[in-house]
């Protein structure tokens, strides 16, 4: 059965060993708390925040992301093209995205703000009035991909 979870906070605790509830988080703020490795797939955030979190390698399937904010994040090697699409709405500030990938995701108007993003992959993606602000792009990949009015 699904929980919800409203204006909870969440705070230095590890999910690598025990996993994050499967269920719906709304308005809910993660703070220091460690997801490496583990599976989030199936939860809906909604206008959620993580702070200096850790999530590393999490398994995103049909994960739903909606208007959601990371900030100072540890993201590496996340496969975004497995989220949700509905409503997906998502900005970093200051986190770590590395071998991330967007392949086809929607990603216009989003925000990555002095975030690195080494051999990210942004194939096929809408990145329209995206905006990089001071973000490192080495080695990303855009092929096909549609970057009208975005801000690098």
């Amino acid at each position: 059965m699904e929980s919800n979870y409203l204006e909870q906070t969440f705070e230095k605790k590890s999910y690598t060993a025990e996993e994050l509830p499967k269920g719906v988080y709304e308005y809910c703020r993660f703070i220091h708390c460690d997801f490496s490795g583990s599976d989030l797939s199936g939860i809906r955030f909604l206008e959620c925040e993580f702070t200096d979190c850790n999530l590393s390698l999490v398994k995103l399937d049909r994960t739903a992301f909606q208007d959601v904010r990371f900030k100072d994040c540890k993201m590496l090697g996340l496969r975004f093209e497995s989220c949700s699409d509905f409503g997906f709405a998502v900005s970093f500030d200051h986190c770590v995205l590395n071998d991330s990938s967007f392949y086809r995701v929607r990603l216009k108007k989003t925000l990555f703000r002095q975030s690195s993003l080494h051999d990210a992959d942004f194939t096929e993606c809408d990145l329209s009035a995206a905006h990089f602000d001071h973000s490192d792009l080495a080695r990303a990949t855009f092929d096909q991909t549609i970057l009208e009015k975005a801000d690098f």
